[in-house]
């Protein structure tokens, strides 16, 4: 796998946003991969539960790319990212820093069509 997947096909129905990426067996559980999308790198998680989720692969914090480096987790039932160079830990599905409420990981809407990941910018 590469440290950027490729965007494989786009949607027809571009204007409602959604983008084919990748067939979601290309990500391994638990580990991030990187995806250039229309210009726009975005980082995908895959969980050990088969949901997907993406999230900006830039770091608040500090606006290196590497959120796809970044440590999955959760605290309670809310999927997490910690990025991997100050360990703020961001939740998957809204994008909120819980360490820091100044902080903010923009999130995208994530989805499985016919076992490939679809991506809504």
């Amino acid at each position: 796998m590469t440290a950027v997947l490729e965007l494989q096909e786009e949607t027809t129905a571009a204007a409602t946003g959604w983008h084919r990426v990748c067939p979601v067996a290309e990500l391994e559980p638990a580990w991030g991969e990187a995806a250039l999308i229309a210009g726009r790198q975005v980082a995908l998680f895959r969980t050990a539960s088969d949901e997907v989720y993406a999230v900006s692969q830039e770091d608040p914090a500090t606006g290196a790319h590497v959120m796809a480096r970044g440590i999955i987790g959760s605290r309670g039932d809310r999927p997490t990212i910690a990025s991997p160079l100050h360990k703020e830990v961001y939740d998957l599905v809204t994008g909120e820093c819980f360490g820091n409420a100044e902080l903010n990981l923009p999130t995208f809407n994530a989805r499985i069509v016919d076992g490939h990941i679809e991506v809504e910018l």
